[in-house]
């Protein structure tokens, strides 16, 4: 059973650091993807950030693009997004997503955390 359990959280100012994390329990796939979706309220569910974990290439949305960053520990099977130059835009619950074969859209993502607050003010 795959579980991904998401931590590091909480309120920041603008212009603050944040790194979130994600610890995979269950997931043995050696390819596939991970990755961090969000969603603010009244908004869909949007990809931040991803890694395709076979060949590491990495995805990053436009609006975060230069200021955080996805990284993966495989021997501890985490997953993490450094955030820096935090904006208030980035105010939003942060989840934890896999899946075997793809991540580009959270229709594709069989497997969420519970999620995470980030909450930037200005």
């Amino acid at each position: 059973q795959v579980q991904l359990v998401e931590s590091g959280g909480g309120s920041v100012q603008a212009g603050g650091s944040l790194r979130l994390s994600c610890a995979a329990s269950g997931y043995t796939y050696s390819g596939g993807c991970m990755g961090w979706f969000r969603q603010a309220p009244g908004k869909e569910r949007e990809r931040v950030a991803s890694i395709y974990t076979g060949i590491s290439t990495t995805y990053y949305a436009a609006s975060v693009k230069g200021r955080f960053s996805i990284s993966r520990d495989k021997i501890n099977n985490t997953l993490y997004l450094q955030m820096n130059s935090l904006k208030p835009e980035d105010t939003a619950m942060y989840y934890c997503a896999a899946d075997r074969f793809s991540c580009i859209s959270s229709s594709d993502v069989h497997y969420w955390g519970q999620g995470t607050q980030v909450t930037v003010s200005s």
